[in-house]
């Protein structure tokens, strides 16, 4: 049984991963997220193939054991492993609850790196994962730094995670977009004059970037960024110092 796992799926991109993975050849699609209305809507709306849903907290361990548990039942060949689960808040470090922090630290960090070693064992060649990560990762954020330095995490760990995999032909593809008007936007507390760079960057579309982001992992490629604008970002990343670019990126 070939089987796609989405986490992050009730809302956002995680909506736009599991319309184009009814595109697939693929038996079921598995769909995780807290939500459980929300999945079963969106499941009902727009799958057009077998799905599964998995109500769950991924920062909780009996989460992590549950999913663990129905692959060891069920026995897939995951093809797909979609890590789209992850949020930001908006502030000072100062100023943010440290448990937010944590919260935050846990899901975008812990769970997609709990959930991707269980997941591996059930993936051959020719599988793909495909994290997301932010253009955060480039260039540290004044006012985002707990979340920069959570996507920074998803752009090394995906790196070399690729590189491991590369005997098994498994391909890594981290996704790298700005701003997106998606549930980030309220749950970061980010509303129009909230932050001046949030107000003048252009955004990405989120069906175009899943989209993008699929065919990447398909032509084996290691980091997908959408937009011009932001793939001059990454190199801008590369080549100049992050004390300037901070400074020109301010959030």
């Amino acid at each position: 049984m070939n089987i796609a796992i989405i986490t992050g799926a009730s809302s956002g991109m995680g909506v736009e991963f599991f319309k184009e993975m009814q595109k697939e050849p693929l038996d079921e699609v598995w769909v995780i997220a807290r939500r459980e209305k929300n999945l079963i809507d969106v499941c009902k709306k727009f799958g057009k193939i077998t799905y599964k849903i998995f109500c769950m907290d991924v920062t909780e361990d009996k989460s992590i054991k549950s999913l663990e548990e129905a692959l060891k039942r069920e026995n897939p060949t995951v093809k797909y492993l979609i890590n789209n689960a992850g949020f930001g808040i908006f502030g000072k470090v100062s100023d943010i609850d440290k448990n937010k922090q944590s919260s935050m630290i846990d899901v975008n960090v812990r769970a997609l790196t709990e959930i991707s070693s269980i997941v591996l064992k059930y993936m051959d060649t020719g599988s793909k994962i495909i994290n997301i990560s932010s253009i955060a990762s480039f260039i540290p954020n004044a006012n985002l730094a707990s979340y920069s330095a959570t996507k920074a995490y998803v752009m090394s760990f995906s790196r070399a995670l690729r590189q491991e995999l590369k005997p098994k032909k498994i391909n890594v593809t981290v996704v790298c977009p700005g701003p997106m008007n998606t549930e980030f936007l309220s749950v970061a507390g980010i509303e129009s004059g909230t932050s001046r760079m949030f107000d003048i960057l252009p955004y990405c579309d989120p069906h175009k970037t899943a989209k993008g982001a699929i065919k990447a992992s398909k032509k084996g490629k290691a980091i997908y960024t959408p937009r011009l604008f932001y793939k001059f970002c990454r190199i801008l990343g590369k080549v100049a110092p992050h004390s300037f670019l901070m400074k020109c990126f301010k959030a």
